[in-house]
């Protein structure tokens, strides 16, 4: 009796890649390093994305080396978009918050593109998010200005507007009431502050009713770990411009950096 082989899942072929509909993205955080390559038809992921550690000090050399290791563990050639944590403009770094401050002044292309086989583009990750949700998450065919805005630690803002990204809008930290924006109305100031979530929501009213006021967008999209529990503090907003939570979550910035290096006439 002959036995059948069955295949080995674990040996089963790498998904096939379209080189022209495709695109590598990478999300440089201050505590991971992720990447993955991306199908610009739809905005997925083809295959698992990779992510490690961000090294400690995040230095120039320290954070390309590691995106070194995440390139190297595709098989991937074609444009790669790095999302990083600081304006950047003309791929050049000129903030780097939870970055080595070592980053200011270099150029992340050029640090970069040694260590990928293809070529580099750099944005900073909430413009990356950003661009995400308009292509083709809670943004998508919404006409236009549209604000994308994460509660996080800090507060980190993108601005799109009929699909063009106005790059580093630094908008989180807009002074009111004589305070930094984001030291009062950042996520991490609920806790810090030990406020309930409407307490906590009356100062997100406070800074969206601010940005409105200025600018007045067509509609907010929410990103960051405190959307999560929309339920909790979404309902007591009282903004005039609707609103919306992003539906990309952790992979918006891989995937709009990968958008952001296939299509640079949105930068």
């Amino acid at each position: 009796m002959t036995v059948p082989v069955l295949p080995d899942p674990s040996a089963a072929p790498a998904p096939e890649v379209d080189p022209d509909t495709t695109a590598f993205g990478i999300d440089i955080g201050g505590t991971g390093i992720k990447g993955g390559v991306v199908n610009l038809t739809d905005g997925t992921l083809i295959g698992e994305r990779f992510r490690l550690d961000t090294p400690q000090p995040a230095t120039p050399d320290a954070v390309s080396s590691t995106v070194h290791q995440i390139a190297e563990h595709f098989d991937y050639q074609g444009p790669y978009g790095c999302a990083f944590p600081g304006v950047v403009t003309h791929g050049v770094v000129h903030t780097a918050a939870n970055m080595d401050e070592s980053w200011v002044g270099v150029s992340l292309v050029d640090a970069v593109s040694g260590h990928v086989p293809g070529p580099v583009t750099a944005l900073n990750d909430a413009d990356a998010a950003g661009l995400a949700e308009v292509r083709y998450g809670a943004g998508k065919g919404h006409p236009g200005l549209i604000i994308v805005v994460t509660f996080g630690t800090g507060i980190g803002t993108a601005l799109i507007n009929d699909g063009v990204l106005i790059p580093n809008a630094e908008l989180g930290h807009i002074e009111i009431d004589g305070h930094d924006a984001e030291t009062k109305a950042a996520a991490s100031a609920r806790d810090r502050d030990g406020l309930n979530w409407e307490q906590w929501s009356k100062r997100a009213n406070r800074y969206l009713t601010h940005l409105e006021n200025l600018l007045w967008p067509e509609l907010f999209i929410f990103g960051g770990g405190i959307t999560k529990n929309p339920h909790k503090w979404v309902p007591h907003l009282k903004t005039r411009t609707p609103v919306k939570v992003a539906a990309m979550r952790n992979n918006a910035g891989i995937v709009g950096a990968a958008l952001a290096a296939r299509e640079q006439k949105l930068l």
